[in-house]
Parts: structure tokens; C-alpha cells; sequence
């Protein structure tokens, strides 16, 4: 493929996707590191930066949910430029640019960071950038910060290699630049399923390939084009990225992915058992590779490794606040995982969900949540590890203490306007800011839609129907239902305000918990409590 000299073999044909992702929101990061029994040195207000920063939707919602000073590089001027219309919007303090990781690492003006953050690039860069951004970490960095780097890695990958390999050959020499590159993709694809029907050996030994090849073909092409057909595309052992930011002075302190730490889910007891008789964490951690089989790491590392005992644990914990993310009714105790069924201690999880769903999901702290009726045969212990396990599953998160509740309210509101007056055009950003929690939260179009206009003052789903409807049917959009396209205008409103009525009822409560909602005018005001309204 063919590509202008600044892109550095990376796929700039065909737009990124506008993805969020929550491992890289820096209080998703501090609890992952303190579940690990981790300490950190991150401060309040923050210095963070996120390099290759794509469409910049995760970038935006931390720099407007979270107080503090946020840079972020992407050598893509296309999506530099998207990351600055949606900074102007909330009014963040966002610095945005397309340099290449070498030009930024040039500049002069620099802060030291307390978060550096990169999602996948690590797989996708040449060595030389690799190189670059070790570097920046080193220098930029402060002691005891946190570097957060996911990537595909082996021995997940490996038996794949040789498919893209093989894809990324005919995109290269098998069809034309004049195509362009989303219809070569679909070439590649179907060459890829003609060698496989062809009886090749390779798939024959290897099924769960062509297993991969037909996920793959389900995925939009924008996706795939970033995702496996730069010129760079390096699936990496997790000891390999280890080396090399350890000439940075980086050390593995833990998973973002907050699930990954339940070994129950992902590990049989005789594994379990056998990685607990490995010392050395390098060695201990790749061999979970193998056990997992896995392809995609979210590691984070920290400059400047100290433990944490149990005590210092609990009591780091006690000034932190929680708050429930799904409605209580939602929650099982049932958990599948790859190794099987795992059942969470309904006598110690039932009380904290009933406890953190109190007062209308209102965040509470940790020694509130101790103190509370229903958790007196709860240990501190049990309780740390039903908090830390809830928020891995995503029913429940950190939240910000009030005084950066209020510090961050306004512009998240904006940000939160923006993206639903967009929702009117098309379903391209999936997530709203929560300034409580100082991370995203996944709405559908329509949900958008519902808020935007709870925003113009209409208080009942039927309102909201009504207030929708103009703009599907200029865009000569219909409802499913059933697998079948809702003809009338009447039946969509219907249905409009059906599915509004299940919104107001069990989403809306914890997004006003959650401050997603807006008010009702740019003027000020306060939004409408509508899960009262629409009862």
C-alpha cells in the first residue's frame, strides 16, 4: 500500500474509529493499582497524556471529567482536528496535536506527566517509534507515575500470524491502489476464505483460524484497516514489551482490566496453583499468557514499584467513594469466565449492591459503606474484594469526591450536549462523560436522542417520541422490531415511547447519579427529574 511520507506506513486512508476506552480513565487506573496492592504517586489535578490519541473521544471525556492539564499527540491531522472540535465544545484543558511521536518528544514545553496512556499503537508502530515513546516515558514521566500500554500480544495471536500475513500480501499485490483500500480489504477477505475452502493444509492443522477469518469478515472495514493491515504490525510477548520499557525505568505493576483479576474466571485451581510457585513476575505473567491463551494485554506500569500491605490497602480504599452503575435487579452473582462458572458469595455481594443502590445510587465512601446496616458481616477485606470485582465487571466505579464533582460539571455538560446534538446525524460517538465518575458511559443512538430531549425540556418518553420522530423520518428511518422495519408514523412514535418509558425507568436514575444528564437550557436550570416524571 501506498501512503503519504507522514504516516509512517500506519492506515490513514480510512477514518479510526471513534472508540472509548475505559481501562485508560485515570481512576479506573488507580484502582486497578490498588487492588494489585500497588502504590502509586499520581496527583490531583492531573498531568495526563495520551499518545496516538485516534479520533481523541477517550482523550476528551478524561481531559472534560477529570480536573487537570491534558495532552495528547496523533499524527493524523484528520483526527487531530475532530479531538480539537470536541475540546472546543466542552472547553477542556486539552492540547491536541498531529505531530509524530518524534516531533512531540522534540518540544521544549513538556510537563512531566502523571499518566501516560497508549491504546494498541504499541502493536502498529514501527521499532523506531517504539523506541521514541520509551523515551518520552523516561524523560516526561514524573517518578512514581503511570504508564498504561495495551497491545496484541502471543501466544493468542500466533496461530493468526500467518492469515494476516497472508491478507495483508493481496491488499499489497493483488488488487490496485485505484480500488481503494476498503474494497481491497473485502478482496483480501474473500481470497483468504478461497484458500481455506481450497483444503490448504495450514487452516487444516490450525480450524480456529478460519474461525477468526469469518469474526473478522462481521467487522467493519475502518476497524480492520487499522487493526491489521499497517505496514507495522507486531504482536509482542509480554516479556518483549517489558524489555523495553524497562529501559525507561518501568516496571509491571498490574492489569487495567479489572476482570482479568478474578483468577477464578480465567484459571483452573491447578494453574492458579502453579503460577503461584513462579517467583519471578516476568516469568509468573507470561506463563498466564499460556494458560489464558491470550491476544490482547492492558498492562500498566509504574516508575518506581512499592507494595502495598493489606492494612495500607484497606486504608488507601477508605477515602474513596463508590457509586452502582447498573440497576440493583440487573446484577447476577453468576459469572462465566473461560475455565467455567464462577459464583460470587451472594452473602457478601447482595448487601453491598443493596447498599451502593441506596439514596438514589449516590456515590458513598468506603468507611461509609463499612459502617452501613446491611455490611455488619462484611470484613473490610471482603468488602475491598466485592468492590474491586463489581467495578471490573462494570456495575460499579470510583467516583470523585464533591469538590471536583463541581470542578468539572460544567464543561462535562457541554461535551455531553455536543455529542447528542450529533446524535441527530448519525450514531458515531457511543459514550457520554460522567463528572462523577470521570470516565464514559455507553448510550445508544436513541438513549442520546431521549437526553437530548430531556435537554429541550421535554419531561415525558411520549414528549420525547414526538421530539424524535421529525428527525428519523427526514432521514427516512424506521424502528425494528421483531426483525421487521415499523412501517407508520404512529407505530414509531409508539414504539419511541415505549422504549423511552424502559429508559426513564431503569437507565435514567443512575445517569442523573452519574451527572450525564444536562440542563435543560444553556442559560442554566435543572434538568427535569424525569424517571419521576415519567412514571
Amino acid at each position: 500500500m501506498t501512503s503519504p511520507s507522514w504516516t509512517s506506513g500506519y492506515v490513514a486512508e480510512l477514518d479510526y474509529t471513534h472508540g472509548y476506552y475505559r481501562e485508560m480513565c485515570p481512576r479506573n487506573l488507580e484502582l486497578a493499582m490498588l487492588s494489585r496492592q500497588q502504590a502509586h504517586s499520581v496527583n490531583r489535578p492531573l498531568r495526563y497524556l495520551e499518545l496516538g490519541f485516534g479520533q481523541g473521544l477517550s482523550l476528551n471525556i478524561h481531559a472534560a471529567a477529570n480536573e487537570g492539564e491534558f495532552w495528547g499527540t496523533d499524527f493524523n491531522p484528520t483526527q487531530a482536528a475532530n479531538a480539537r472540535e470536541l475540546a472546543a465544545a466542552s472547553g477542556a484543558n486539552l492540547k491536541a496535536f498531529d505531530q509524530s511521536f518524534a516531533e512531540f518528544a522534540a518540544r521544549d514545553d513538556l510537563p512531566e506527566f502523571d499518566i501516560i496512556v497508549l491504546h494498541g499503537i504499541w502493536s502498529w508502530i514501527s521499532d523506531e517509534n517504539r523506541r521514541v515513546i520509551v523515551d518520552i516515558a523516561r524523560n516526561k514521566l514524573r517518578v512514581g507515575g503511570l504508564f498504561y500500554v495495551s497491545y496484541n500480544t502471543t501466544p493468542g495471536w500466533s496461530p493468526a500470524m500467518p492469515l494476516r500475513h497472508l491478507m495483508s500480501l493481496h491488499v499489497n499485490l493483488a488488487t490496485g491502489e485505484a480500488n481503494g483500500l476498503g474494497s481491497r480489504i473485502d478482496a483480501a477477505l474473500d481470497f483468504a476464505e478461497r484458500v481455506i475452502d481450497s483444503n490448504a493444509l495450514y487452516f487444516r492443522a490450525n480450524p480456529a483460524v478460519a474461525e477468526r477469518l469469518k469474526s473478522m469478515k462481521s467487522h467493519n472495514r475502518n476497524y480492520l484497516a487499522h487493526e491489521f493491515f499497517n505496514a507495522d504490525w507486531h504482536p509482542m510477548p509480554f516479556s518483549q514489551a517489558a524489555e523495553y520499557l524497562e529501559h525507561a525505568k518501568l516496571s509491571f505493576a498490574a492489569s487495567s482490566n479489572l476482570v482479568s483479576h478474578i483468577d477464578a474466571l480465567h484459571l483452573t485451581a491447578q494453574q492458579q496453583q502453579l503460577l503461584a510457585s513462579i517467583a519471578h513476575p516476568l516469568l509468573r505473567e507470561s506463563v498466564r499468557d499460556y494458560c489464558e491463551n491470550q491476544q490482547f494485554r492492558r498492562d500498566i506500569f509504574v516508575k518506581g514499584p512499592r507494595g502495598l500491605t493489606p492494612q495500607r490497602q484497606i486504608e488507601s480504599l477508605k477515602s474513596l467513594r463508590f457509586m452502582l452503575l447498573v440497576p440493583e435487579n440487573e446484577i447476577t452473582f453468576k459469572l462465566n469466565g473461560p475455565v467455567g462458572e464462577a459464583q460470587l458469595q451472594a452473602e457478601i455481594y447482595r448487601p453491598v449492591v443493596a447498599a451502593l443502590a441506596e439514596g438514589r445510587y449516590a456515590p458513598k465512601t468506603f468507611t461509609e459503606l463499612q459502617a452501613h446496616p446491611l455490611l455488619k458481616a462484611v470484613t473490610p477485606p471482603q468488602l475491598a474484594q466485592a468492590l474491586f470485582v463489581l467495578a471490573g465487571l462494570g456495575h460499579a466505579s470510583t467516583a470523585h469526591d464533591e469538590a471536583e464533582i463541581q470542578a468539572v460539571r460544567g464543561r462535562v455538560h457541554a461535551l455531553n450536549r455536543y455529542i447528542v446534538e450529533r446524535a441527530v446525524l448519525g450514531s458515531e460517538l457511543g459514550f457520554l462523560a460522567s463528572p462523577v465518575t470521570g470516565a464514559g458511559v455507553h448510550l445508544g443512538r436513541i438513549q442520546q436522542l431521549f437526553l437530548r430531549s430531556l435537554g429541550r425540556g421535554k419531561r415525558t418518553p411520549q414528549e420525547w417520541a414526538v421530539d424524535i420522530w421529525p428527525i428519523m423520518e427526514a432521514q427516512n428511518q424506521r424502528l425494528i422490531r421483531d426483525g421487521k422495519s415499523i412501517v407508520t408514523a404512529a407505530e414509531n412514535i409508539s414504539e419511541l415511547a415505549a422504549m423511552g418509558q424502559d429508559f426513564a425507568t431503569k437507565r435514567l436514575p443512575i445517569l442523573e447519579a452519574a451527572g450525564v444528564t444536562f440542563p435543560v437550557n444553556a442559560e442554566g436550570g435543572v434538568a427535569p427529574n424525569l424517571s419521576i416524571a415519567a412514571a
